[in-house]
């Protein structure tokens, strides 16, 4: 789709961004090395601009943003509040160490607490997800005496040393040495139960029983702590079944086990409520709780630890033996404060939960009856993910698990040539467009994705 006019919203000419986007292509294979990637296959897109939910590459084409990039721009592309935020505290105090008190980082640390469930009021800042989660299993481990950890498959914490090893997806192989005292279990998947359920109900109560049977066999005083992703964002979006939160709550209390929530792709607006926790029947109030990319959006790169009195309360005359050159850096918290205050002065919690509700779920069902390559529609709020399929019978993926395919290629380049940049892991096409998605852009998005599925479907039996 090309551009509307001659000049995109950075104030560039088509021409002038063309230029640069070659240079900087040219600039990058030369020198830039990429995460997650073989190096001489990479073809990466250039991005010249950005604006709300829409990008440009560099060829001038804008593309509507259904990946929020790595789903974290919660609250769009280049909003104005933010920007300015940054712009003005850049005039006035750019970095401090963070020894010393600076006015952003006590304000987004108050602001964060005020929409953390329970009393998890106080607030160590990292530099994003994997160190928050880095950080929070270290507080567990201290404050239990106690080293393992368990962590489900089908889940993703981070690409740090222990992240890692507590991620349940194919990233961890080559990772992965089995000596950091993690153990893995398997988590509520009914579209692909591991417990021959046929109910949510079934696959809660097996899941849970299946846990507590794992907490017995490894020994309940030798774990600190169990981390979950409130929803598995990376690992499918699966949103687990009713009671499943609250019976794991129920398991750490009983042995004494620090509960993590990892809310770093989940939280802060993106199921439609500021913590995916917030979805589980009754009150669940986990002991630590992990954030970043939708605290700020990704303007600044941040992330931090939500902690429970109980657990800070064991720092108090111990020394907490952890911290990062730029812990709270005052760009990045004014950045947060600035996105969390425009979440709520414009409803942009309540628009992703609306959207979700009224728009992306019903139309993404109604894509499922129409297209036999859609396996499973999974999500809430802006965060949903189709299940790709060969066989709606034997329910074989279109790619297989920890990889991917031709087919899912040609699903992808179809999208991207028509406007529609997606994000995408093994078989699922995963719908995350910023939480300030408009009726008409999320309409526009599945218009295009219907076309697009078109392409899936070829490959079906």
């Amino acid at each position: 789709m090309t551009a509307d006019s001659t000049t995109l919203p950075n104030g560039l000419s088509v021409e002038e961004a063309r230029a640069e986007a070659e240079r900087a292509c040219e600039l990058d294979r030369a020198h830039v090395f990429h995460s997650w990637s073989a190096q001489k296959k990479l073809t990466p897109m250039t991005v010249t601009a950005a604006d709300g939910c829409y990008l440009w590459d560099g060829e001038g084409n804008r593309l509507l943003d259904f990946s929020s990039q790595m789903v974290n721009t919660n609250i769009g592309h280049q909003h104005p509040k933010v920007v300015a935020a940054i712009r003005d505290q850049a005039a006035k105090l750019c970095t401090i160490a963070p020894p010393h008190v600076n006015a952003a980082r006590s304000e987004a640390a108050r602001l964060i607490a005020e929409r953390t469930p329970g009393e998890l009021n106080r607030i160590f800042f990292t530099n994003g997800g994997a160190d928050a989660n880095e950080h929070a299993v270290r507080m567990a481990r201290l404050h239990t005496g106690r080293h393992k950890v368990m962590a489900r498959y089908r889940s993703y914490h981070g690409g740090t040393d222990l992240a890692i090893n507590l991620t349940g997806d194919p990233r961890r192989w080559p990772n992965d040495r089995g000596a950091d005292g993690v153990v893995h279990f398997h988590g509520p998947f009914l579209y692909r139960s591991q417990f021959h359920a046929e109910t949510e109900a079934q696959e809660c109560d097996r899941a849970l029983e299946h846990l507590a049977q794992t907490i017995a066999f490894e020994g309940p005083d030798t774990i600190a702590a169990i981390i979950l992703e409130s929803v598995p964002g990376t690992p499918g979006i699966m949103v687990p079944p009713p009671g499943y939160m609250a019976g794991v709550r129920e398991l750490c209390d009983r042995f004494g086990i620090v509960f993590i929530a990892d809310e770093v792709m989940s939280g802060f607006g993106r199921t439609g409520k500021w913590f995916a926790i917030e979805h589980a029947d009754g009150p669940v109030v986990p002991d630590l709780i992990t954030f970043a990319k939708g605290v700020n959006s990704g303007y600044v790169p941040l992330g931090g630890v939500a902690i429970a009195p109980h657990i800070a309360a064991t720092f108090d005359e111990r020394a907490f033996p952890g911290g990062l050159t730029y812990s709270g850096h005052p760009l990045a918290t004014a950045a947060a404060v600035a996105t969390i205050t425009a979440m709520s002065e414009e409803g942009i919690v309540e628009n992703a939960a609306e959207i979700g509700a009224r728009v992306l779920g019903p139309g993404l069902r109604e894509l499922a009856q129409r297209h036999p390559s859609i396996g499973e529609v999974r999500g809430l709020g802006v965060f949903w993910a189709l299940e790709l399929v060969r066989d709606r019978r034997t329910r074989e993926p279109l790619a297989p698990y920890g990889g991917t395919s031709p087919a899912m290629n040609e699903v992808v380049a179809a999208a991207r040539a028509a406007g529609l940049l997606l994000y995408v892991n093994f078989n699922r096409l995963h719908i995350v467009p910023p939480c300030t998605i408009s009726e008409a852009e999320a309409k526009e998005g599945l218009t295009i994705l219907d076309e697009t599925l078109t392409v899936a479907d070829a490959h079906t039996v």
